[in-house]
């Protein structure tokens, strides 16, 4: 029977730990925590009121025998020789002494330290810290925040309610500009530590961090990127703090050394490629993503490519399907989000009912996100998709059945074939950076285990609001939707040729305040055979 429970704590506690991972990466569970955290504080609290008792019941001790002895002090011989006194100082001394001595040893931390070890098993770790870390500077990087309006959390979007707890202190600006610079990233980390200094020279203290320790890193951090002088400036302001400062007094003589030598050098010389490219991206070096500079732009609302011309082909209009028995007398609201591709939006189409349940349908299933890699074939997680996603089957509950058919009707496809709908939830800077929902020509084996073929078209659900970022953009044709709970946008993916359309290249911007949910339909090719006719030519 011991193993079994034993085997039973073991099997719990891996799979809460296993449903907890990437914490960051979901907005939706990251909220379970501040319960933890409320319930933590609610017994810390308990145990603040059991040691305050307990100094109370000693204080009460203390000032009664104070009283007893300045008594017995003025005549000693006299106080003893009352046969009562004599009495009950044996006793005090025996046995009362003890039961005092009994009540100091006694621990009051015991139910506290039992629910904090029973809580830490659902804590975040490290991993999840250098990611909440990381997505602050992807969110500074996108929509082109300084560090000051991150630092006093007066973001875009954010209630007046959480910028008064949304305050970065020194120790929390220092952190992430140690976490920029285990990456290497010296332009982060000097970013970071130049507002850890500015708020230190505004009078802030810290118990861990100092000017002496922040000057140390700005000044390796501005070198890293060639500003010799500027790294010079820094060192000697440490060494006015800290003559002896060993590191600093070493780079004080390479840093004027390696100065001399670049003054030696001719003043015209032309800068180079490499590091003319690396300061016009902000100090940040090339990545995999070609078109990181569009996509970031339309995320910011700039760029887009929305001309009058363009506007007055867009449309809304109240839609049946081609009189569709369910939407003749009730037609639903479409509206034309772009022309080339085809996008449109279907506004009021679930209800807040209906949303609630599949989030709670979803949230103790959601798992980090997955791409799929066309190298391996197979799902795997990246760090340009930050969200956590569960897969809900029709079988599940008639609601999820219920969306299925109603996108069936919509949209005149077949969702036999389709993919079961995932449900999405963005974490901390939650984003997904551009991609094809399509398999491409390079990729055939795409979904292949499905035996579906390709992926037809999209459907995506907003079921929330996300007050600042979050929008859908498309980098190839510079359209931005934003996101409006209860409404669903809608593209095909491929021509009816069956070619893929690399228009429809899309990215989830990042969260910069909100809590995004969205659901994804994936529909495929089979069963669509007498629903969308096959064309030659590679049209909308």
């Amino acid at each position: 029977m011991a193993a079994v429970c034993r085997w039973l704590l073991i099997h719990c506690f891996l799979v809460s730990s296993s449903a907890h991972n990437d914490l960051f990466t979901s907005i939706g569970q990251m909220t379970d925590l501040l319960f933890t955290e409320k319930d933590l504080v609610t017994s810390l609290k308990d145990y603040i009121q059991a040691e305050e008792n307990k100094l109370e019941q000693i204080k009460k001790w203390a000032d009664r025998l104070d009283v007893l002895s300045a008594a017995a002090m003025q005549d000693p011989e006299g106080f003893l020789g009352h046969p009562v006194n004599a009495f009950k100082l044996m006793k005090r001394l025996n046995t009362e002494w003890a039961e005092l001595e009994n009540l100091v040893l006694k621990d009051m931390s015991d139910g506290f330290i039992s629910n904090l070890t029973i809580q830490r098993q659902f804590f975040p770790n490290d991993e999840d810290q250098t990611g909440a870390a990381k997505a602050l500077l992807r969110l500074q990087d996108t929509y082109q925040l300084d560090t000051n309006t991150i630092s006093t959390g007066d973001l875009p979007g954010s209630s007046s309610l959480a910028t008064l707890s949304s305050v970065l202190t020194v120790d929390d600006c220092y952190d992430l500009g140690r976490v920029a610079y285990s990456e290497a990233d010296y332009y982060h980390t000097e970013l970071w530590m130049a507002q850890a200094l500015r708020q230190l020279d505004q009078g802030e203290t810290s118990s861990a961090v100092d000017d002496v320790t922040v000057l140390d890193y700005l000044s390796y951090s501005v070198y890293q990127q060639g500003a010799l002088e500027r790294a010079l400036e820094f060192t000697k302001r440490l060494l006015q703090l800290d003559p002896a400062h060993q590191r600093a007094n070493g780079n004080l003589k390479y840093f004027e050394y390696q100065l001399a030598k670049q003054r030696k050098v001719e003043v015209n010389k032309r800068e180079e490629p490499e590091s003319r490219q690396k300061r016009e991206m902000g100090g940040r070096s090339n990545d995999y993503l070609p078109e990181r500079k569009k996509y970031e732009q339309l995320c910011r609302g700039e760029g887009i490519k929305m001309t009058p011309r363009r506007q007055s082909r867009l449309f809304c209009r109240y839609y049946d399907n081609n009189r569709h028995p369910r939407y003749v007398i009730g037609p639903v609201k479409q509206e034309d989000e772009w022309d080339r591709p085809l996008i449109v939006r279907f506004h009021s189409i679930v209800s807040d009912k209906e949303m609630d349940k599949v989030k709670e349908l979803a949230k103790p299933r959601l798992r980090r996100a997955t791409v799929h890699d066309p190298q391996t074939g197979k799902l795997t997680t990246a760090h340009y998709r930050v969200s956590k996603s569960a897969w809900l089957g029709a079988y599940e509950h008639p609601v999820v059945d219920q969306i299925n058919q109603r996108i069936e009707d919509i949209t005149g496809l077949d969702v036999s074939t389709a993919e079961d709908l995932q449900v999405a939830n963005y974490g901390v800077g939650g984003q997904y950076e551009p991609h094809f929902d399509f398999g491409r020509k390079d990729e055939p084996d795409a979904f292949e285990e499905l035996g579906t073929g390709n992926r037809i078209a999209t459907w995506l659900l907003y079921m929330s609001d996300v007050q600042a970022g979050g929008a859908t953009v498309f980098t190839d044709v510079g359209a931005a939707v934003l996101p409006k709970k209860g409404t669903a946008v809608f593209w095909y993916n491929l021509f009816p040729s069956g070619e893929g359309d690399y228009r429809t290249r899309h990215a989830a911007c990042p969260v910069l305040v909100g809590n995004k949910w969205v659901s994804n339909k994936w529909i495929h090719e089979r069963g669509q055979e007498f629903r969308r006719r096959c064309g030659l030519k590679e049209t909308d």
